[in-house]
C-alpha cells in the first residue's frame, strides 16, 4: 500500500516524530496510523524526539586508527550528563559510530547521519542516534568528526586526554615507513598529540597562517600601541616584528615551546628525533577537538531548583 504525504503528516503532527521516522512505521505497519503511533512508541522515537532538544555538551571525543596507521578518525559524540556518558550503552554507542565512520568513509556530517550502518542496513545513522537517545534517557548526538588517510609513506597517530575531553588526531609525513612501528617514532607521535592537546595551535607552520588573520594581528597590536602613546616609527620597525613573532609562538606549532623541555621549539625536537631515527619527519596537519567547544550551557541555579522541587 501505498504511503501519502497527508498520512506522514498527521503521524508526525501526533507523535512529533521525524518525517522518515513516520514513513517508516507507517510501511511497517500497512498505512495504519493508531498503529504506527505504537510502533513508535515501541522504538522509543517520540520519547527521542522530545529530548533531542535539550542541551547536549558533554559525552566523548573518541578516534580509530586502523591497522596500518594510514587511516584514521576522531569523533565527538555529545550527551546531556557525564553520568550518562559513562555508561556501556553510550560506550557502545561511541564503538559503533567509530566503526562506522572507518568503514563508511562519509565526507561529512550530514553523509554520515544518512549513512545505512555497516553491520545493520536497516537503520541509519540518524535512526540509530533516536533509539540511543531513546535507550539511554537523554539527549545524544554525533557533532562533528574529521578523518585523515596518508598517501604515501607516513602515519596517522590519535592522542585523547582527560578519559576524552580533549581529543587530536595527527597525520605524520616519514622518509621511511619501517619506523612507523618503533617505540621512538609511538612515543614521539604520542608528544606531538600532548602538545597540541595542551597548547592548542592553529597552523602547523608559519607558511599556513592566513594574510587574513595576519592583517587583523597586526591592526590590532598597531590600534593597542598607538592608544599606549607609541611613536608610529617604534610601532612599524620593533613592536609589530616583536608581537608578530610572538603570535606565531602561541598559535603555530613548529614555532611553540615543547611542553616537556622548553628549551627546544616543536621544530627543533622534531629535527632532533628525525636524526635519532634516521629518517624524514613532518608534521603534514592535525586535527584538535575539544568537549562541548562552542556549545552554549544552560545555566543551572541549583538553589531554585531545589526551591521549585520543594514547592516554595
Amino acid at each position: 500500500m501505498a504511503i501519502t504525504a497527508q498520512q506522514v503528516k498527521e503521524l508526525r503532527d501526533l507523535t512529533g516524530c521525524g518525517i522518515m521516522d513516520c514513513k517508516k512505521a507507517l510501511i511497517e505497519c500497512d498505512s495504519d496510523i493508531e498503529k504506527a503511533k505504537d510502533w513508535l512508541r515501541e522504538k522509543g522515537m517520540a520519547k527521542a524526539e522530545k529530548k533531542a532538544s535539550r542541551v547536549a555538551a558533554e559525552g566523548v571525543v573518541a578516534s580509530i586508527i586502523s591497522d596500518d596507521k594510514k587511516t584514521g578518525a576522531i569523533v565527538e559524540i555529545n550527551i546531556e550528563t557525564d553520568f550518562a556518558a559513562a555508561t556501556d550503552k553510550f560506550k557502545a554507542f561511541v564503538e559503533t559510530i567509530k566503526n562506522q565512520i572507518m568503514n563508511v568513509k562519509p565526507a561529512d556530517i550530514d553523509a554520515l547521519k544518512a549513512s545505512a550502518l555497516y553491520n545493520d542496513s536497516s537503520k541509519t545513522v540518524e535512526l540509530a542516534t533516536k533509539e540511543a537517545i531513546a535507550d539511554i534517557g537523554e539527549n545524544t548526538s554525533v557533532r562533528r568528526f574529521s578523518m585523515f588517510e596518508v598517501n604515501g609513506n607516513g602515519a596517522i597517530t590519535t592522542y585523547i586526554h582527560m578519559g576524552g575531553k580533549v581529543g587530536v588526531l595527527v597525520e605524520f609525513t616519514t622518509g621511511d615507513d619501517a619506523v612507523i612501528s618503533t617505540d621512538a617514532f609511538q612515543t614521539f607521535a604520542k608528544n606531538i598529540g600532548m602538545q597540541i592537546a595542551a597548547s592548542n595551535p592553529s597552523w602547523v607552520a608559519e607558511s599556513e597562517v592566513p594574510q587574513e588573520a595576519l592583517d587583523r594581528e597586526v591592526e590590532i597590536i598597531k590600534n593597542k600601541a598607538l592608544e599606549e602613546g607609541k611613536p608610529e616609527q617604534i610601532i612599524e620597525t620593533r613592536i609589530v616584528p616583536g608581537q608578530i613573532k610572538n603570535f606565531y609562538k602561541l598559535n603555530v606549532l613548529l614555532n611553540q615551546e615543547y611542553v616537556k623541555d622548553e628549551d627546544k621549539t616543536i621544530a627543533q625536537y622534531i629535527e632532533a628525533t628525525a636524526k635519532e631515527l634516521g629518517t624524514e619527519i613532518s608534521v603534514a596537519r592535525f586535527v584538535r577537538y575539544g568537549l562541548g567547544e562552542g556549545i552554549e550551557k544552560k545555566e543551572e541555579d541549583f538553589a531554585e531548583e531545589v526551591r521549585k522541587q520543594a514547592g516554595l
